[in-house]
Order: structure tokens, then sequence, then C-alpha cells
């Protein structure tokens, strides 16, 4: 129920509307005077404001301006006689919803309130659905306690700010576009359009049309004007991913619409300004292919501006139980109807942890969903994880890595040490816990901590 406050300096027409506004299900409080209108949205939730604009002390336009400082989303209605149109007028440049005349029929006031309150749903109603995106692209999103991802919300935190092209670099399923929109949703363009673009998805004359637009009959087929994603992301964020297979003739576009900021399309002459941030990603190490021929070297550098190399997942092993437990309770939460708890077997988190991940977070994802599927009693056992996720060799033992002349004994010592500083740092250095991770006692971990000098 909407709650609506009406300021009038006459005593009988703040009653008469309260009754009025009553009898079509609003709630409504009364004000005669500015100030008293201001402690009242101080303290009370309202919904639309129905002002004089002729009172004592402060006038229905100067209460207009305040309340556009505390909150400029609320409608206001001005109440004006015929003498006042022009200060009616002056509101409505101020940001007033509308005015209307003393004295004015009940319907018509009820029919300027109904709308005004509809206009403010949808405004409330878009800054909920804003500010759900934004949560769900904060960095708080991007999981990870290890150095190289501290190092990337770094990165993100002062660049979301700035205008600059960004370059996202990593392997396929590290989540370079999860930090693209982590980007936009934290920059000051985040209530304008994000619009993705996968460069390895489209021939290379689809790719121009999609990017350029084109023009009414510009080739067989177009039948109608079509904008491009240049034009579409104006004023907000274009993301281009796997940048790294742009053809180079669009290589040679692109670098023109950066130093340029204007775009032509396709079968046309006009040039169009455009107004977009630039984020691109790549699965290459873009600096190999300038130097392999095969991307340009001044479009490179004008990407290149800010760029993030996001590590894959075999790299920051640390991360994987904040990992699991974040999917845990990301599919527990989707697929349930009650609040219920599923938890992960220290079995299953070594196996996840040693696993190789080529998929990188994206595979882990996948079989976290698929695992919180088909778990019985509520805990993912081994037997729950996928049989190529039980049955691989563990990342750490990858023997075509050993160096030649490394002998069986040094091996083994280097393997061991690594694998309890593994299980220390999984274990958030509980030793039980890590004991347990490693299927040993504690009294025999406290022994090879101090062999190896871990104890400190």
């Amino acid at each position: 129920m909407e709650n609506i406050l009406i300021v009038d300096d006459e005593k009988n027409y703040p009653m008469i509307i309260g009754e009025l506004l009553q009898e079509e299900g609003y709630t409504s409080l009364t004000a005669s005077s500015g100030m008293e209108a201001l402690d009242i949205l101080n303290n009370e939730l309202v919904d639309l404001v129905l002002t004089d604009v002729n009172m004592p002390g402060m006038s229905g336009i100067q209460l207009l301006e305040k309340i556009k400082g505390i909150n400029p989303d609320i409608p206001v209605i001005i109440m004006t006689a015929y003498g006042s149109v022009e200060k009616a007028v002056e509101a409505m440049h101020k940001g007033a919803y509308t005015f209307i005349l003393k004295p004015f029929e009940n319907q018509a006031l009820i029919a300027h309130i109904g709308k005004a309150i509809s206009v403010y749903r949808i405004v409330q109603e878009n800054a909920l659905l804003r500010n759900a995106i934004s949560s769900r692209y904060s960095f708080d999103n991007i999981i990870g306690k290890s150095k190289p991802m501290q190092e990337i919300y770094e990165t993100i935190i002062k660049v979301a700010p700035s205008n600059a092209n960004f370059l996202i670099e990593g392997e396929s399923g590290t989540g370079k576009e999860l930090v693209a929109k982590s980007i936009h949703y934290n920059s000051p363009r985040s209530n304008k359009p994000l619009v993705a673009v996968n460069c390895s998805a489209f021939a290379e004359t689809l790719l121009e049309s999609e990017l350029f637009g084109h023009e009414k009959g510009a080739f067989t087929g177009a039948n109608a004007l079509k904008k491009g994603r240049f034009e579409i992301s104006d004023k907000g964020t274009l993301f281009l991913d796997e940048i790294g297979e742009l053809p180079t003739s669009l290589q040679v576009k692109l670098l023109r619409v950066l130093q340029e900021k204007t775009i032509e399309r396709v079968g046309g002459t006009d040039s169009i300004p455009v107004d977009f941030r630039l984020i691109a990603a790549t699965n290459k190490n873009l600096e190999d292919e300038v130097k392999n021929g095969n991307f340009r070297e001044d479009l490179y550098y004008r990407l290149n501006v800010v760029k993030a190399v996001l590590p894959p997942l075999r790299e920051r092993p640390e991360d994987i139980p904040l990992l699991i437990q974040h999917f845990i309770d990301k599919y527990t939460f989707e697929q349930s109807s009650t609040e219920k708890t599923i938890e992960i077997a220290p079995e299953a988190v070594k196996i996840l942890c040693d696993y190789h991940w080529n998929g990188n977070v994206r595979e882990l994802e996948n079989i976290i969903e698929r695992s919180v599927i088909f778990c019985g009693d509520d805990k993912i056992n081994p037997s729950d994880l996928p049989e190529q996720v039980r049955q691989a060799i563990p990342s750490i033992l990858n023997l075509e890595g050993i160096p030649e002349g490394v002998g069986l004994a040094e091996t083994l010592v280097a393997v061991e040490k690594r694998m309890i500083q593994r299980a220390m740092k999984l274990s958030g250095n509980v030793q039980t816990k890590a004991a347990q991770l490693l299927g040993i006692g504690k009294s025999g971990l406290n022994q090879k901590l101090k062999k190896f000098n871990l104890d400190k």
C-alpha cells in the first residue's frame, strides 16, 4: 500500500484529499509546512509527495529541491491556483512529476497519482534489478585467496571507475567474462548496456555486420537497417571475447574505431559517433600473436592499456576448497525449495584438489553442480564425483615435468614436502584436518613438519 505525503498550509485540503486517497486504497500523511514535510520524509517511507506551491516559510518549489536531494526518484505533484501557473512550470523544470490546478476534479487527481506511482514502481524495480546484477558480479563473486587472485582484485578495483581499455588473458574457463562483468557493473557505466560479442562465433562478413551494423540493401538479405554492437553499447561497455580470433581486416577497422570513436555501417557513408568502454578477452597470449604476425601490434597496444592474466586453476590450488564451497552453496540454493545443507567429505575435497583441471573453474563448477544433484544423505562423497575425476592421476605427480638427472629419493622428498604444504594450506593450518587430508595421524604430521622445518 503506497504512502502519500500531503503538504498544504490550508487545513481543509489535506483532510479532504486524505479521505479521497483512503477510498482509493492509499495511506496518507499530512504536513502544514515544508519543514514538517522534511521531518516526515526523514523518518517515514513515502512513495509520493503532493504539495501546494504557495506556502509561508518554505515554498513548494523549495521543498521540491530538498526532496530531490533526499531521493531524486520520489514523484512530486505540485498543486497550484491559476495565478501561480508560472511557478508550477518552474517546478516541472526542477523535477516535479506534474502539476494540477486548484480546484481540481477528484478523478483527475487520482489519475495523476496513479500514473506517478506506476512510474515510481518501475524506477524502484529497475534499481533493484541493477543492484542484483551488480551484486552478482561484485568482486566478492570472484573467488580466491591466492596471491594471483588478490592481485586481480586490486587491478579491478583500480581500473573499474575509469574508461581505460582492459585486456583479459587466460585459459578457457578461468572466468574472463566474470571479470569483465565485474568491471562493468562496478563502473560509472553500470546503468548502461554491457554488450558481449564472441569473435570466434561468426564468419568474417557476419562479424563485420554484427559489430558495425548495416544499411538497408547493403547486401543480399539486408532487408532493414540494423544497428551494430558498437552503436548498441553506446555509453556502456563492449566486451569482445576471443579477440585473438579477430580477422586481420577487422583488426584494422577496430583500431580506427578506437582512435576516432566513430563508425560507418556496412553499406553506409555517414560517420556515427560512438562512446563505449572496451574490454577484450582471449585465451591466447597476444604478445606472442604479435610476434608471430597474427595480430596487429598497434591494436595490441590500444587494447593493452591495462591487462590482467587469469591464472589456471591448477596454479592456485589453495582456492579450490573456497570454490567448492561457493558452488555447493550456489547449487544447493538453486535446486532446493527448503533450507538444506550439503557437506563434502574430506576425501572428496582431496580428490578435487589433486585433479589437473584442464577446464579450470568452469569444469569444477559443472562437477559440483552434478554432485549436488546426485549426492545422497546431503553429503558429497568420492563416489558422487565423475569417474574421470576419481581415476585421474594427481596433477602434482606430473612425471614429464621432472628434469633429467633428478633421483628418485630427491623426487620423493620434494613430493612429500609439497603435499604437506598443500594440506596445511587447504586446512587453514589446522593440523588435525591436514592430517586427515594426508591420511596420516596428527603425530606423524608433526614429525614431518619438523623434518621439513615447516612447524613454524
